[in-house]
């Protein structure tokens, strides 16, 4: 397409179905398309879309209604349903004469400030604007199905279709007196169109309303996983949240890294900037920054994998391969009677089949299928207790159910005193702490901090309670 008018005339349409359908464009995003568009070539369709749904789509689930959008617009501008409704007249067989009559008549109407006929029949991107900026999309109620045909009736009078029929009742008689019964079959043709545009108004509507009812169902499905119990997930449920989490973690992540380059020049030095500025009276007044030491702490992990939190702590694992990054240095290391280092895994091997692994043990001998939290402690203790410092942050992950073994408490408390902070994720109710074999009344007192995590929404405040602790 040659003509820069023309494209702009097509893109313009376009982009008014796409805000007929919801879509949120803005002039800006209007000129971009446009120039993004001219630099692919018209005539290169799926580059054409790719390139406008770059800049216009934001959300990933709005890909879908762009693409269908974008489908049925060419498909109606290359087929039948593209032709104007004076084209559709020249095929029923009415004489350029006739129509000639009509646009005239319309335009006396236009020029005596009726111009809701014109609007309707013309149709085109002006009519995609009005309907669009109705905003039915925002305003429509997934609950409200019984006052969909009230809200239908309001849009037609917002539209002007009661004034577009009462002018056509008016041109009828005109075009009688004008053309006879030739006449009256153009007034019977333009009536059609009023009723077709109709329907196109009814099913605005109506798609509106079922958009407002799925995306319901998906908040009200995502709101459910995030305060369901992990041990009441299905399935499918729990690969929601698997990759919930890991959405989550990378959020943390990206925000981690801004707050990161935001202090790396550190905040006004108030005092040594009053003192510089008495050398110059005030004038320039320089600011003098504090000098910040980026410090990237450690973290250790240590996962329950037994059978009653191995969900706990795959989602876990999941969180801590994302964000190991922020950190100078990330191990892990997972459990049940003895304990197995993972740290390498995660290292070598892609990570949903470092995140399985670890999940089911790797490198990890077991001596029994029952947890023994104190054997676990002591083997950390030995082994790893000198590694520790006061930039490490040591999380334990597990419901603290010592199956009658020894608890050794004493040994958070030396974990405590040589790292950072000791924090423990526990997946049971605190109202189960007291019951059977739990030792978390003797945990809880020697860590920094305890979270309950029974659900999505329970590990991200435990997350991002972490995070913050960097």
């Amino acid at each position: 397409m040659s003509d820069p008018q023309a494209l702009v005339g097509v893109l313009d349409e376009l982009l008014w179905v796409l805000r007929r359908e919801g879509m949120e464009i803005s002039t800006a995003q209007a000129i971009d398309a446009a120039r993004a568009v001219r630099c692919v070539g018209i005539d290169r369709l799926f580059e054409v879309r790719d390139a406008i749904a770059s800049i216009v789509v934001h959300r990933r689930r709005d890909r879908d209604l762009f693409d269908a959008a974008f489908a049925t617009f060419i498909e109606t501008a290359s087929g039948g349903g593209g032709v104007s409704f004076w084209a559709r007249l020249a095929m029923s067989g009415f004489g350029e004469a006739e129509i000639r009559v009509l646009r005239d008549r319309m335009d006396q109407l236009a020029a005596s400030q009726n111009d809701a006929l014109a609007t309707w029949l013309n149709g085109g991107s002006e009519f995609d604007r009005l309907l669009a900026m109705a905003g039915v999309a925002r305003t429509v109620d997934a609950h409200g199905q019984l006052q969909l045909g009230y809200r239908t009736y309001r849009l037609l009078r917002q539209l002007g279709a009661d004034r577009a029929h009462r002018a056509l009742s008016a041109l009828r008689e005109t075009l009688i007196e004008t053309l006879g019964a030739r006449g009256e079959s153009l007034a019977d043709a333009a009536l059609r169109e009023l009723e077709r545009v109709q329907d196109r108004v009814r099913a605005h509507v109506e798609r509106a309303y079922l958009a407002k009812v799925a995306r319901l169902a998906r908040d009200d499905a995502e709101r459910r996983v995030d305060s369901v119990a992990f041990d009441s997930l299905t399935d499918v449920e729990i690969e929601q949240v698997r990759h919930a989490v890991r959405r989550f973690a990378e959020r943390l992540r990206s925000a981690a890294r801004v707050r990161t380059r935001h202090a790396v020049r550190g905040g006004v030095d108030a005092h040594r900037t009053l003192r510089q500025s008495l050398r110059t009276g005030g004038v320039p007044v320089r600011l003098v920054r504090k000098r910040r030491d980026r410090v990237r702490p450690k973290v250790i992990v240590l996962c329950d994998v037994s059978d009653s939190v191995r969900l706990v702590a795959r989602l876990l694992l999941e969180f801590t391969y994302v964000v190991q990054e922020l950190f100078e240095s990330a191990r892990s290391f997972v459990f049940v009677s003895d304990l197995g280092e993972t740290t390498k895994v995660f290292e070598r091997e892609r990570p949903d089949k470092a995140i399985a692994m670890a999940w089911r043990g790797a490198g990890l001998v077991r001596s029994a299928d029952n947890s023994n939290y104190g054997r676990v402690l002591r083997t950390f203790e030995s082994r790893h207790l000198r590694e520790l410092d006061r930039k490490t942050t040591v999380i334990i992950l597990g419901d603290g159910r010592t199956n009658l073994h020894d608890a050794a408490p004493d040994v958070l408390d030396r974990i405590r005193q040589r790292s950072g902070a000791l924090v423990w994720l526990c997946p049971e109710p605190r109202g189960r702490w007291t019951q059977g074999d739990s030792a978390m009344p003797r945990y809880a007192p020697k860590c920094s901090a305890v979270y309950e995590v029974r659900c999505l929404a329970d590990l991200e405040r435990a997350a991002r309670a972490l995070v913050a602790r960097r």
